[in-house]
Order: structure tokens, then C-alpha cells, then sequence
């Protein structure tokens, strides 16, 4: 980090950033740098490289579609695609480095043995695949499990993904994706941790070590990478693949930490992102991938590029042609290209006619093969590769036990008026009704490619076997997603006025989220919202059950329902894990990593936001020429870090362990939480901060701790937070990190707009 001065001209030693995700287990086996660095090239790497032809260095730098097992669902477009024979006579030519997205001993071994017994030199070949959010056992999509706030939670599904997947023959994930999402507009959030920047390193940091495990050489580990690098969820209007217009400031401050966070976890590899930034598409953008992620990082793994994106260069309008593009890329620190095949097409002769120095290339050789050596495939090139591992490690009871209870434990509970929920088991006629009452096409969510359908359960099944009496439960679907079904209204009505208490299932399909489904208008579809009016007018308690990738716009019947769960896509056991929150066998305790907004224009929208020189008056008047709406308060209906239980509890006694913090001190802030409710409970005490006066102005809160807390009814803890200078520290002058002496609010809070307050001084040094 580099040194810089404060406002009154105090030099600022280096100081960790986020010092409390610092630390956890180094990874055994690996010589890990604080930056996921790997061990100096060792002697077997470098004899490779003096052996190696330019041909073969270009193959070592290519990452290809596995075709010997192809790829399942529509993953990618169809480029530069190869068959069975194609991919087996490059690998024996030695022309291929990475095969992706194709799972099967079977075909790993056949791949494997082309390579490491029938080319020249016998280097293996690394097995990769989009393992987003599980393998064949599902689990909630990373935005659903982040409402968790449970990094323990977000590194055993990592870690069971990791078993699943290797098992199957794969060595790497191009997961987690640490892209910080302040527009809900763009479809991709949902493979994200949400708006925030502390809850993102937090999660980043367990998903990289839940993938990689304790020992990146061991048959069950599974590289991460952490993408999509730089700033892909800052794309403007959140249309997919758009550009990047942002500060200096905002890069370093919001989009690069959680980056940082997952390097300094043991990440490895990295991906760069299809935008650009500041008119520099991010794949050839040297400033990203050589003077920052090399430079000031120190970044010593590999750096990937998306699918086809230096390729896309030429699209951008930043590169000539194909032969260009290839040059802009490897210059600029693009280790793998991957699909395009511009690597094996043109480095030989760019590097020939000097316009690429061979010195670039061998060092992005030298990184791709001393990753393969810290995986262990120099010496056991077949691991991973054991039947008998798939058979035993594919959808066993303990992966589908994990996957029902991180769906559980991402369900938000958003609205509770009278303690409608949790709904008893025995005596109540039920209405399902809705487009996911008994839909299987729709519960694993996007990025879930590999996912086993057979293993999905859908709602009704869910709530029938939690049911005394099945026969309880009728099932209406009222409608499709997007599409009226000819009497479905009339049925879904004659339901809800036979039943006692009315399930809604509405939101989106999981097409409607993901990579290029960015929406406009981030509400139900127009025939769901129709449905919930009509249901409602049969005068029924209604429970909504949202499904969603993505913050969504609640409105009329659905927003005026008694009871509201956020269940985004919650993976293979859905149903289960909906049923075990709806009937109370699970006290929901997951809360919002996304402002859910009044309207969708409020998008890009966040609770963390600057205050302008007119801020919005605290009374809902008609007061003019202040930052406002027309229509609506610049304000969440539910914000982030907001969720309730079925339990109730109480923040008090807010202590501070000083009023004026020393410059190298630490400040210990208490507070006490309580069970006020009836029943056992967890709750997410939340700590947020704001600087009151900077050199650059700093947003209105900014979350730096949390810690989840289970209590019993009439139960009271203590809770402690540590915060010192490091955490107080923002991107000031010069584009440096700095902290400056002066006041600061801090929260100890239930959400982001509530709290206990208290205040402190940051003395200079």
C-alpha cells in the first residue's frame, strides 16, 4: 500500500487494508505470498521453457472447450469450436494448455494421456469449468447465499462444490466472481455478494478457500479465480458488456478490494472482464493487469481472459484486427486466452517479426506452468481423475443435507405483519399458487449448467412432505412467467377462496437472470402482478415467496401481502429448504445484500451513497430543489442488511472503549443484543461507520464488521467490535489509500438505516 499524507500533512505509514480478513490458513504444500503468489519458477519449469518451441509456448498460453467431453447446455456462443480429433491431435502436438467446461473420468483420462504420454515434452493439461454455485448438487446462488452473512456457510459450499467437481475431473473454477453489483438492472449480480464492498471481501475470502481447500495438491482441491477484473458491475444503465465510465477513486475504493481479498486468500488466477474502463477494454488494459494486479499486488498466479475477450478487442474498436488483438493482450498481461485461439494463431509470428519481446511470453509461460506444479500435476498429472471418487462424491445425503440448509439460511424474511408466519403444519387448507408452484425448470438458477435436475425439489413437494396432511395443499399455477394460460386466473381465484392461507410463488425464471439478462424494469412480469391482484381479491392472508436473482420492485398485492420471503434460486433443494422457513422447522436469520428500491429508476441505487450539497429533507413533504424524486424518497423499501426472524431482538448499551483514538490504537465498541422474542433465534448485529468531514467526500455509511449471534427467548450477549485506523482509511489524494484525523459516527445496527450511535475522534499521530 502506498504511503500518502492526510489533510493536515501527517505521513501515513503502510497499513494493511482490512486487516481482519487477513490471515486463516496458508495453503499447505504452497510457498503462498500475502498475494496468492506462487513459489519462484523451480528447475523443472525452466528446463520446460528452454525446451519449449514458440508453437508450444503459444499452446501452454490457450484454454479451449472441451470437446472429447463437450460441454453441457448452451454455456458460450459456438466459437472457434473443435471436435474429439481436433482436441487430441493438439494435445498431442502440444498445442493446448487448459481444456474447459468438460466433466467425466472418463474423458479426463483419454485427454490426459494424450497429453502427458504422447507430446513431446508431457506437460499435463489443467481441467477447468464455470463451477459457479455447486457441481451436480446445486446450492443457492452466490447473491442468495451472501444474504446469509455467513462466510462458515459460504466456504463448506464451496468446499463441497470443490469435492463434487474434482471428482469428476476438473482442477480449476472460474468462481467466485467478487464484482461488486450497484445496479440491479444487470443481470450478473446474482453470481456476486451484492452492493456491498466489506460483505464482498468477506465472502470472496471464504469461497476461495472453500474451492481451494487446505491444500491446493491434494484430488478434492479445485483452483479459484477470482473475476471478473475490473469493475464488469459498474457497467452503465447495468447492460451487460457495457462500458465503464468511473474515477480513479471509485475503482480503488469499491470494484478492486474485493479482488485484493481473495489474493491475499490464496487465489491464484484471475479473469479479466469483457468491459472496459475509461475507454480501455479491461483485457488489454496494462494499468489492471500488469502495474496494479503485478506491480503493487504483487500478483504472482495467472491471468485468464473471459471467453473470447481479446477477441472482442476488435469489436471495442481498440484493436486492428485479430493479429492485433493477440498483441494488445499478451502486452498488457494476459497470461490464457481463452477459446479464440488468437494465442496459437499469432504470438508465434508477432513474437518473429518483434513485435511481441519473447521474454513476455516466456514469463507468462513460466506462470502457467509453475501453477500446474503448484497443483500437483507434474507429479500426479492423473489426479482427479478416479472413478471411484465420482461414484462416492456425487449428490451424496451430505451434499443435499448442505444444500437445504444453505437454502434456508439465505431466505430472507422481508414482511411478517400479525406473525402471519410461521404457518402450522396440521388444520390449514393451503393455496400454492403461482408459475414455481410446481416448477423444476426454474430452482437452480443461472449458472448452474452442470446441475442435476433430477435432484431438484420443487415447492409443492417441499410442503407437502412437511405437511400432516398433504391433502391440505392445493396447487394452482395461475400463469407462466411471461404468458397469460387460458383459465389459469379463474383457477388460481376458485383456489385461494377454498383455502385458508394463500402461498404466492412469483418472480423471475432464471433466464431472466445471469449473464445478459439485464433488465429495464426489475419488477414481476406484468401477467404475475396481474395474477397477485386477482388472488388478493379473494381476501385471504397471503404469504409471497419471491424468486430472484436480483433486487426486485415490489408493488400493489405483492408488496401489500402479509408476508414476503426473499427465497432467490436456492438450488436442489428448494422446496425442502422453503418448507423448513414457511413452517418454522428453520428461524430465518439471512439478511438483504441488496437495497431492494421503491421504483426501478432508482437504479443504479445503494445505501452507501454520498450526500449531495442538498440533501432530501427527513419529512415527506414537497419541499423543492432538494435531491429527490417526483415520485418517491431517495430511500430502499427494504435495505441492505435488513431481515427479520421469527424471533425478535433488542440492541442496547452501545459503549465505546475511548471517545479519541490514538493513531495506532484500537477502539473496541460493545454493545448488547436480546432475545426478546418466544423462540430460538440468530441475529445479524451489524457495525457501520461514516466520517463526518474528509478530504473527499465519503459516503453515509459504510458497513466494516458483523457477527451473526444465537440467542434464546429472554437471552442477552454482549457483542465486541475492533476497529482501528485501517478501517477508517479511504482513497484521498493522489489516488492513495489515507486516513485522515477527525470525527467519526459509528452504528451498532440491525440494518443500514437504523442503529445505535455513537461518536469518536481519530487523533493524529
Amino acid at each position: 500500500m502506498a504511503v500518502g499524507k492526510g489533510r493536515n500533512g501527517i505521513a501515513l505509514g503502510k497499513v494493511a487494508r482490512r486487516e481482519v480478513l487477513a490471515g486463516g490458513a496458508v495453503l499447505a504444500g504452497l510457498a503462498l505470498g500475502g498475494s496468492g503468489s506462487v513459489r519462484a519458477a523451480s528447475s523443472r519449469v525452466e528446463s520446460l521453457i528452454a525446451r519449449m518451441t514458440m508453437d508450444e509456448k503459444a499452446g501452454q498460453l490457450s484454454c479451449y472447450s472441451d470437446m472429447i467431453r463437450p460441454p453441457v447446455g448452451d454455456i458460450n456462443p459456438l466459437v472457434n469450436q473443435r471436435n474429439t480429433q481436433q482436441i487430441l491431435a493438439d494435445t498431442r502436438a502440444g498445442r493446448i494448455g487448459v481444456l474447459m467446461n468438460g466433466v467425466g473420468v472418463e474423458g479426463a483420462l483419454l485427454a490426459q494421456t494424450a497429453a502427458v504420454e504422447h507430446s513431446r515434452l508431457g506437460i499435463p493439461l489443467l481441467f477447468a469449468a464455470d463451477v459457479i454455485h455447486g457441481f451436480k448438487t446445486v446450492f443457492p446462488i452466490p447473491l442468495g447465499e451472501s444474504a446469509s452473512f455467513d462466510p462458515t456457510l459460504a466456504l463448506r459450499t464451496a468446499r463441497a462444490a470443490a469435492i463434487e467437481a474434482s471428482s469428476q475431473g476438473l482442477h480449476w473454477t472460474f468462481a467466485p466472481m467478487v464484482d461488486v453489483a450497484r445496479d440491479q438492472r444487470w443481470g450478473r449480480g446474482a453470481e456476486g455478494s451484492g452492493e456491498d464492498v466489506f460483505l464482498g471481501e468477506v465472502m470472496a475470502q471464504a469461497r476461495v478457500r472453500g474451492f481451494q481447500g487446505p491444500d491446493l495438491t491434494a484430488p478434492d482441491s479445485l483452483l479459484s479465480t477470482a473475476k471478473h477484473f475490473a469493475a464488469y458491475g459498474a457497467v452503465a444503465a447495468g447492460l451487460d458488456y457495457n462500458t465503464v465510465d468511473l474515477s480513479e477513486e471509485t475503482l480503488r475504493e469499491v470494484h478492486l478490494p474485493p479482488f485484493k481479498a481473495a489474493f491475499d486468500a490464496g487465489c491464484l488466477a484471475v479473469m479479466s472482464a469483457f468491459n472496459d474502463i475509461n475507454g480501455v477494454p479491461s483485457t488489454a488494459n496494462k494499468q489492471l493487469l500488469t502495474d496494479i494486479l503485478r506491480g503493487e499486488w504483487n500478483f504472482k498466479g495467472v491471468v485468464i481472459s473471459d471467453y473470447t475477450a481479446d477477441q472482442e478487442l476488435v469489436a471495442h474498436g481498440f484493436a486492428a484486427d485479430d493479429r492485433d488483438a493477440a498483441r494488445l493482450a499478451i502486452l498488457a498481461g494476459v497470461d490464457i486466452s481463452m477459446q479464440s485461439g488468437l494465442y496459437s494463431r499469432y504470438l508465434p509470428g508477432l513474437v518473429a517479426q518483434g513485435l511481441v519481446p519473447m521474454s513476455v511470453v516466456d514469463n507468462a509461460v513460466r506462470r502457467v506452468l509453475s501453477l500446474k506444479e503448484a497443483l500437483g500435476l507434474f507429479d500426479r498429472p492423473f489426479r482427479s481423475i478416479d472413478p471411484k471418487a465420482q461414484a462416492a462424491n456425487t449428490a451424496t445425503p451430505a451434499m443435499r443435507a448442505l444444500s437445504r440448509e444453505a437454502g434456508a439460511r439465505s431466505i430472507v424474511l422481508l414482511k411478517n405483519d400479525g406473525d402471519l408466519l410461521p404457518l402450522p403444519t396440521r388444520g390449514k387448507k393451503i393455496a400454492l399458487i403461482g408459475p414455481f408452484a410446481q416448477d423444476v425448470d426454474n430452482i437452480l438458477g443461472p449458472w448452474a449448467f452442470f446441475g442435476d435436475k433430477s435432484l431438484g425439489v420443487d415447492l409443492a413437494t417441499g410442503l407437502r412432505e412437511a405437511l400432516a396432511d398433504p391433502n391440505l395443499l392445493t396447487i394452482a399455477k395461475g400463469c407462466d412467467v411471461e404468458n397469460v394460460i387460458p383459465g389459469g386466473y379463474d383457477q388460481a381465484v376458485a383456489a385461494a377462496r377454498a383455502a385458508d392461507v394463500v402461498v404466492l410463488a412469483v418472480g423471475e425464471s432464471q433466464n431472466m437472470s445471469g449473464e445478459a439478462q439485464s433488465r429495464t424494469e426489475i419488477g414481476l412480469p406484468r401477467v404475475q402482478q396481474q395474477l397477485a391482484e386477482l388472488v388478493a381479491q379473494a381476501g385471504k392472508p397471503t404469504v409471497v415467496l419471491l424468486r430472484h436473482g436480483r433486487a426486485l420492485v415490489l408493488e400493489g398485492a405483492v408488496k401489500n401481502a402479509r408476508a414476503i420471503l426473499a427465497t432467490w434460486f436456492l438450488g436442489s433443494e428448494t422446496g425442502h429448504a422453503v418448507a423448513d422457513v414457511l413452517f418454522g422447522k428453520v428461524n430465518p436469520s439471512a439478511r438483504l445484500p441488496v437495497s431492494f428500491p421503491h421504483e426501478s429508476g432508482q437504479e443504479p441505487f445503494v445505501y452507501n451513497h454520498r450526500t449531495t450539497g442538498r440533501p432530501a429533507p427527513q419529512a415527506d413533504d414537497s419541499q423543492e430543489y432538494k435531491a429527490r424524486w417526483r415520485t418517491t424518497r431517495n430511500e430502499a423499501l427494504y435495505p441492505f442488511g435488513f431481515g427479520l426472524g421469527y424471533a425478535s431482538f433488542a440492541l442496547s448499551d452501545l459503549s465505546l472503549s475511548t471517545t479519541r483514538l490514538a493513531w495506532n490504537d484500537r477502539l473496541y465498541v460493545t454493545a448488547k443484543v436480546a432475545n426478546t422474542g418466544k423462540v430460538d433465534g440468530e441475529h445479524v448485529v451489524q457495525l457501520y461507520i461514516r466520517d463526518r468531514v474528509a478530504s473527499r467526500t465519503r459516503p453515509i455509511r459504510e458497513l466494516k464488521r458483523f457477527v451473526r449471534v444465537a440467542l434464546k427467548p429472554g437471552e442477552k450477549r454482549e457483542v465486541r467490535f475492533t476497529l482501528d485506523r485501517s478501517a477508517l482509511m479511504f482513497v484521498g489524494d493522489n489516488d492513495r489509500w489515507i486516513a485522515e484525523p477527525g470525527m467519526f459516527d459509528v452504528w451498532v445496527a440491525n440494518n443500514a438505516v437504523d442503529g445505535l450511535q455513537g461518536s469518536f475522534e481519530l487523533l493524529g499521530a
